[in-house]
């Protein structure tokens, strides 16, 4: 499909951490937005930050993503779909509380894109890199051609015992099979080409509505808890990390996402590479002596990192250029001390 430069964008979830960013990006890229919350109280803080645009930010209720139609009346008129809304928590007892809402949704949007998005020319969706790595005894790098296969096996073998985080990686896995599988199938009828992003853990400033610091979302509540409050012990600082990338790296790469036309039917990685949390601190302590030197011993270049991605595609499809850790600690650190945390 031809680059999408123009016209109005449906966000699903437009109140989320990742996607108020987004919302951001798209308007001042010139796009009309129709965002999707599951009340109007949850928008108006998305109609507060985005008033100077006026009517080129719409909002319409979707209660509940997992309902067959939920979207039929949000895919009308757009020209593109940029599908965010997926549960990132911990807080559950069964996997399929996880896993429902992020299958059901996806399959739901992107039916109602065929059978009611007429002007849509691309639908792109944000997965995760939970979808691509697995868990495997030795250090790894991992492509888009990486699926975790592992997580899923855990959910089908150990039901609610398998654990919040394998319940997470496995309703991101199976979200975006689901999608792909649903694509190919109806590829003959649609009119639109499909894009998959998946990045890592993402940091970096908060856009969204929040009440105080313990509705932080999951990857940044890490990073007050371990970076900003010290809380960590010296060796779950030096061997507990992931792969990370800044959110606003996360949504530029979402609008390029649209606006070049060789993402068309692609699964790309963005992201800038691994981390230990002693990591973070070092770069946090460059921008502000009064976070806790955390282990004093530990030598970044001496470390061996069990999570590693490939960003390349997303360097040379999309032109990708991600920030450093100094610079995401950095803006993190002065966006908490304005919200006077």
């Amino acid at each position: 499909m031809p680059a999408i430069t123009s016209g109005k964008v449906l966000v699903t979830g437009a109140n989320g951490y990742i996607a108020t960013w987004l919302v951001k990006d798209l308007l001042e890229q010139g796009f009309s937005v129709r965002g999707t919350v599951r009340s109007l109280a949850k928008g108006d803080h998305l109609k507060k930050i985005f008033a100077s645009y006026g009517d080129k930010l719409e909002l319409v209720v979707v209660e509940d993503i997992t309902k067959d139609g939920a979207f039929d009346e949000a895919v009308k008129d757009v020209d593109a779909i940029q599908h965010t809304a997926s549960p990132f928590h911990f807080a559950i007892k069964d996997p399929q509380e996880l896993i429902l809402p992020a299958v059901a949704g996806t399959e739901s949007i992107l039916r109602s894109a065929l059978k009611y998005g007429t002007n849509i020319k691309r639908v792109v969706i944000l997965s995760s890199t939970a979808a691509i790595q697995d868990a495997r005894p030795d250090p790894a790098v991992y492509t888009e051609k990486d699926w975790n296969e592992s997580a899923i096996t855990e959910v089908e073998t150990k039901g609610a015992e398998a654990g919040p985080i394998n319940a997470y990686m496995a309703s991101k896995t199976l979200a975006e099979k689901a999608a792909w599988k649903w694509y190919e199938q109806n590829k003959a009828q649609v009119k639109w080409d499909m894009t998959v992003l998946n990045p890592p853990f993402v940091f970096g400033p908060i856009l969204h509505e929040i009440k105080d610091v313990a509705h932080l979302n999951t990857s940044m509540v890490l990073f007050y808890t371990f970076v900003l409050k010290g809380d960590a012990d010296a060796e779950t600082l030096a061997t507990q990390g992931q792969c990370w990338a800044d959110v606003r790296d996360v949504t530029k790469g979402l609008v390029l996402g649209l606006l070049k036309e060789q993402a068309g039917g692609e699964r790309i990685i963005l992201g800038s590479g691994p981390y230990m949390w002693q990591d973070w601190v070092n770069a946090a302590r460059k921008s502000s002596s009064s976070i806790s030197a955390g282990n004093t011993a530990y030598k970044a270049a001496d470390t061996i990192y069990p999570i590693d991605i490939n960003p390349a595609k997303s360097v040379e499809l999309l032109g990708m250029k991600y920030r450093t850790m100094d610079e995401t600690a950095r803006d993190i650190l002065e966006d908490f001390a304005k919200k006077g945390w």
